[in-house]
């Protein structure tokens, strides 16, 4: 007669399973899309009930919210890091592009304009994208800064530059995913139209 285990799975903490639905949703995000991420699907992707995810949350509103943060927060750290291979501003800023438009369809790409779309429904979403889109931008600027601060670029505007070349790329970002014209000399286009608002030669940013 065989006897019945008495050993049971260890319960995990309430942080353990946010963590957990947290990773979940992120990787849902990333594969299929930001509207893919519900409370069935995350709790599928978990292996629980979708009560105990909801148990967990703020409710959708605020993780679809997190989820789209956490993803566009991390392709931010990833660019900058990327950009600190060298203190030249010029070949920085030519990093970001190409690092920002480096593979197509990008799933971070569709992240973004589903954020957009969503938001418009989910105001906790909207919240989150502006603060988003004001940390990309505080980004640029400050990396334009520096290089006019290290004579790199003349009396430029920072700011107004960095919003002209954000709405660039999410308008470059957004085209390519349904592959609109796609040119892989892009990148090249784009980094004349910079070269020419910091008043630097294109190759200057390669």
């Amino acid at each position: 007669m065989t006897q019945a285990s008495t050993v049971r799975r260890a319960r995990k903490s309430p942080a353990e399973r946010r963590d957990e639905i947290a990773v979940a949703a992120r990787e849902i995000a990333l594969i299929e899309g930001l509207d893919a991420v519900t409370l069935r699907a995350v709790a599928a992707r978990v292996g629980v009930a979708p009560g105990l995810v909801a148990h967990h949350v703020g409710g959708m509103d605020s993780l679809v919210a997190d989820t789209f943060g956490a993803v566009v927060a991390e392709e931010l750290r990833t660019v900058l890091a990327a950009m600190r291979v060298t203190d030249a501003a010029t070949t920085r800023l030519g990093i970001l592009l190409d690092t920002v438009f480096g593979e197509e369809p990008n799933d971070v790409t569709l992240v973004w304009v589903q954020g957009w779309a969503l938001g418009t429904r989910n105001e906790e979403l909207a919240t989150r994208v502006r603060a988003e889109m004001d940390a990309w931008q505080r980004a640029l600027a400050a990396e334009i800064e520096r290089g006019r601060e290290r004579g790199e670029f003349g009396a430029v505007d920072a700011d107004a530059i960095a919003w002209h070349l954000l709405a660039v790329i999410d308008g470059l970002g957004a085209q390519g995913l349904v592959r609109w014209r796609a040119d892989p000399a892009r990148t090249d286009l784009t980094r004349r139209a910079l070269a020419a608002l910091l008043g630097v030669s294109p190759g200057a940013l390669a």
